[in-house]
């Protein structure tokens, strides 16, 4: 592909551009975001258990995508700062070699589907009956985890390119499938075997291996602006150390979340189990609000990495400042619908009197933190394209991990579980101030 062909990244109005970029993507995460809550409310008609048994293997899950998210950041951010600087073979190069680092990735996670699923929840409750149900659920997506490695990996090289409209489709074909196959496997409609948790689990793997296959098939259709090839395939060590320069702090901030439920989830199981079942709902509920969030990330990273890579700083500060004011309004009406309405958005999982009482709490507390966490998802995903993994996992250490823990111990002590739930608010305070310090630090020093 000629490099004029991507002028339009430096030579676009940056609104405009920043809008065609983003809003593709943000449909497509409103979409994954209402397939992973649709998963859970109909895992929630097999009652609580069930509902508790897939919030202790989101933890899992969440390292599935972590890596898959990560690696596919990296490859993306090493894509378009080479296209922007006019290295069109290096591009093609880490296209190629980050699709071979995803393979790999996807065989090592078979081995810890087999061999960590049940250890892994047998550190958080001794009921056998969830277990089990857990383990069904939790071995099949980890197992089958190829897909969803493999359609992220090809979904971060066409977002690389500017590819966002094929990209938007593709990503909500999988989803749609998915949201299509979970009722009528998990209880049997249209003469299908009622398959419980295990068919939820099912639906889920068949929607990525479509998404991935769909991938290919628009890639062998068009030029997206890269080429993967056999050609291409080396052991290039520094665009390996590219790719995980990057790879690596993101999909590590990518899997705080986990550990951190999972730590968490520790905590709550000693005030009650329904506690447990609110976290799982919650971080099902964030990703509504987050992944259009993530949307508008997503479209940022390309146009910050190539016109960086171009020495274009002007129109780079200007899209970063436009995904911050875009970011707030998001996370404004999240916020409203939280604190306002927290019944009828938990009234979707057939809570019971006490899953109600205990969650709309949680939501209003939780949800205070969302509007100041702009600063460092925006800033965060800068860092990112501009190749800064280690700044990047320093935001997400402090709002995801290092802050909310510390504080949940220190606050449930003296006032109880509420006391986890607001350490999430003051975490994203904490962290946003340091994003902000962070960022204007680097700002005077990347050119």
């Amino acid at each position: 592909m000629e490099q004029s062909k991507q002028d339009f990244m430096k030579t676009r109005p940056v609104l405009p551009l920043l809008l065609s970029m983003a809003v593709p993507m943000m449909l497509s995460m409103l979409i994954q975001s209402l397939y992973n809550i649709v998963d859970s409310i109909f895992v929630s008609r097999l009652g609580t258990d069930a509902l508790t048994a897939v919030s202790l293997v989101y933890p899992l899950q969440n390292v599935i995508v972590s890596v898959a998210v990560g690696i596919g950041v990296g490859i993306s951010s090493v894509i378009s700062r080479h296209l922007g600087a006019g290295n069109q073979e290096d591009a093609d190069k880490a296209a190629t070699i980050g699709m071979a680092l995803t393979v790999f990735h996807s065989l090592l996670f078979v081995l810890i589907g087999l061999f960590v699923t049940v250890p892994f929840l047998e550190l958080f409750t001794d009921d056998a009956a969830i277990v089990d149900m857990a383990a069904q659920y939790g071995k099949i997506v980890l197992c089958f985890s190829f897909g969803s490695l493999l359609q992220i990996s090809m979904e971060k090289i066409f977002q690389a390119t500017g590819n966002m409209i094929p990209t938007m489709f593709l990503l909500g074909s999988g989803c749609i499938i998915n949201i299509i196959l979970d009722p009528i496997l998990i209880f049997g409609y249209f003469g299908a075997p009622a398959l419980g948790v295990s068919g939820a689990a099912i639906a889920t793997v068949i929607g990525q291996i479509a998404s991935f296959l769909l991938y290919i098939v628009v890639y062998k259709k068009m030029d997206i602006g890269v080429t993967i090839s056999r050609a291409h395939l080396s052991f290039d060590v520094p665009i390996i150390k590219q790719i995980y320069a990057v790879g690596i702090p993101s999909s590590i901030m990518t899997t705080l979340p986990s550990i951190l439920i999972s730590i968490l989830n520790s905590l709550l199981i000693g005030f009650s189990d329904v506690y447990v079942a609110v976290l799982g709902i919650y971080f099902k509920l964030q990703t509504f609000i987050y992944m259009p969030a993530n949307g508008i990330i997503q479209g940022l990273r390309p146009i910050v990495g190539y016109n960086y890579g171009a020495h274009e700083s002007k129109r780079m500060f200007q899209a970063i400042h436009l995904s911050l004011i875009l970011a707030a309004i998001l996370m404004a009406i999240g916020t409203v619908g939280a604190l306002v309405f927290p019944e009828q958005i938990l009234s979707l999982f057939d809570a019971d009197a006490s899953l109600m009482e205990s969650g709309v709490t949680a939501l209003r507390i939780i949800s205070l933190g969302f509007l100041v966490s702009t600063f460092s998802i925006v800033y965060a995903g800068t860092f990112e394209a501009l190749g800064k993994g280690r700044e990047s996992l320093a935001i997400s250490l402090l709002r995801q991990f290092i802050i909310t823990i510390v504080l949940s111990y220190i606050l449930a002590a003296i006032f109880g579980v509420n006391g986890i739930w607001a350490a999430f608010p003051i975490a994203e305070a904490i962290a946003a101030v340091a994003a902000v310090i962070l960022f204007g630090r680097t700002k005077r020093h990347l050119y």
